[in-house]
């Protein structure tokens, strides 16, 4: 397993993490895909366009519009108020599985993968495991 640190800079942002999971791939040595994992509870990562940087920048507005940040919401701690955070990373994903193909991850010509935060700005951390 390898491990990619991040350090987020907003509280919703969404990062290509392409080139970080395929430097990952190093010592792919017959690896048949790469499991990409976020251990957090307020972030998650996707697929999604990269090719334009607004498409991310769209994304997060629209995960903050679908989850809003003025519901009635119960989990609230002082200094935590993240409840939003939380559904907004159940709406993604905590991992996404990649085929690798000749050391290379088989993505379509318009496909990135995306750490999501939902909670920044923090430090955090993605695993990424190739399996065979």
């Amino acid at each position: 397993m390898r491990q990619i640190s991040l350090k987020t800079e907003r509280k919703t942002q969404l990062l290509d993490i392409t080139e970080e999971v395929q430097s990952a791939l190093a010592a792919a040595n017959g690896a048949s895909a790469a499991l990409v994992y976020v251990p957090h509870t307020t972030a998650g990562v996707t697929i999604n366009e990269h090719a334009d940087p607004a498409v991310a920048r769209d994304f997060a507005k629209a995960m903050e519009k679908m989850v809003g940040d003025g519901w009635g919401w119960e989990h609230i701690e002082e200094g935590e108020e993240n409840a939003p955070s939380h559904i907004r990373a159940a709406l993604m994903s905590p991992q996404v599985l990649v085929p690798i193909s000749g050391g290379r991850l088989a993505l379509g010509t318009w496909q990135g993968i995306f750490f999501c935060e939902f909670d920044g700005p923090r430090e955090r951390k993605v695993y990424v495991s190739l399996l065979s």
